[in-house]
């Protein structure tokens, strides 16, 4: 990967929320404390089901009056027909922004002075900052999101010098490095927050009042014992990982013992991958690809597991 980097981000789909019940619809419904958002701020959120498990994670960012929503293409249509039949009678609007905004990832150790000279100041991790109808998102000290107006994408673009220039597995790879589960169709449905280890990313709020599937997001927290982490694995050979596969342990003969959430190519070869698994399993660190025989998957990183009950 090169040491900075400017990605199409137009894989990732862009809703606008706006109206005058916008901030108390969302907060209602997604798993962070969207009316403590601040304009010109942004968190990590999350939609679950009713049985608690995401249908969702996303960025929301609060630019003046409106909320933006970047999540995958494949699922953001039907999430929003989903979101949109809770709207009922509220003063809310729900919009494909996708044709008014490009969308870039910029990152490393040069993105910040080049997000700086663009809109005149620099975010802080998870603040926005906006000129000229344009608008940067800091995830961190070296990743930015930047929408901007479809007629200056061109502009933006060639701004940054060729070397610049990247793809979004590279996007993806330093999102998996970060910890930042991304929902996609294959997973949906699959995971409680903490599976997903999404409250350690600041996506779940346990101040806030009810949203669909609160109650077990909560009693997972507080009262229930959690089987299923999320780890940083890294697995060699050319073949990719793909979310929603299954992963194998000794310790579960005969069943998957966790499944895929994303992977990557790695700079040095092999993917990086988020991969969702039975706690003992990740403890033994015996975990296996696609089959009980599949290619080892070497874990790098996980939460403590003594924290996981």
């Amino acid at each position: 990967m090169p040491s900075d980097l400017l990605a199409d981000l137009s894989h990732n789909a862009l809703l606008e929320v706006s109206g005058d019940d916008a901030a108390a619809f969302l907060h209602a419904q997604f798993t962070n404390d969207v009316q403590a958002l601040e304009p010109e701020a942004s968190q990590w959120n999350g939609w679950c089901s009713a049985k608690g498990r995401l249908l969702a994670t996303f960025l929301l960012a609060r630019h003046g009056e409106e909320y933006f929503i970047l999540l995958p293409a494949e699922i953001a249509a039907p999430i929003a027909k989903r979101l949109a039949m809770f709207v009922l009678r509220a003063k809310v609007k729900i919009a494909d922004a996708g044709a008014q905004y490009a969308r870039f990832g910029i990152a490393g150790p040069g993105a910040a002075a080049r997000i700086e000279a663009r809109f005149g100041s620099l975010p802080a991790p998870l603040r926005v900052a906006g000129k000229d109808g344009a608008f940067a998102i800091a995830l961190d000290a070296e990743r930015y999101v930047a929408l901007v107006p479809a007629a200056s994408a061109d502009a933006f673009r060639a701004s940054f010098p060729g070397e610049w220039r990247g793809a979004e597995d590279q996007w993806e790879w330093l999102s998996v490095q970060a910890g930042v589960p991304t929902i996609v169709a294959a997973t949906q449905d699959a995971f409680v927050p903490q599976m997903a280890n999404f409250e350690l990313v600041g996506g779940v709020s346990f101040k806030k009042g009810c949203y669909p599937g609160q109650e077990i997001v909560a009693r997972t927290q507080y009262r229930g014992i959690l089987k299923r982490r999320m780890a940083l694995a890294h697995v060699g050979g050319s073949d990719r990982p793909q979310p929603g596969q299954s992963v194998y342990s000794s310790a579960f003969p005969g069943q998957a013992a966790g499944t895929i959430v994303n992977a990557a190519p790695a700079p040095g070869g092999g993917f990086d991958a988020l991969v969702v698994a039975q706690v003992e399993s990740l403890a033994r660190g015996d975990l296996r690809w696609n089959a009980s025989d599949g290619p080892q998957l070497e874990i790098r990183s996980h939460p403590p597991l003594a924290n996981a009950s």
